[in-house]
């Protein structure tokens, strides 16, 4: 994927699990990790869960 792929609040897939897109940088993608079973830890801002940041090498293993 590129960055032009995402929009907030998109879902995508890596091989560590599930992520939503949170915030679209200039050259990064800030996502949370769709992990706990709680699903008011992902109402934010701010988030109860860390964003991550996603750069251009990370990415291309991105899968929707």
């Amino acid at each position: 994927m590129t960055k032009h792929d995402f929009q907030i609040g998109t879902e995508f897939y890596t091989a560590a699990g599930k992520w939503r897109c949170t915030d679209i940088g200039t050259r990064v993608v800030v996502a949370i990790r769709l992990d706990q079973d709680d699903a008011s830890w992902y109402n934010g801002l701010p988030f109860a869960v860390a964003e991550w940041v996603f750069d251009v090498y990370d990415l291309a293993d991105c899968l929707v």
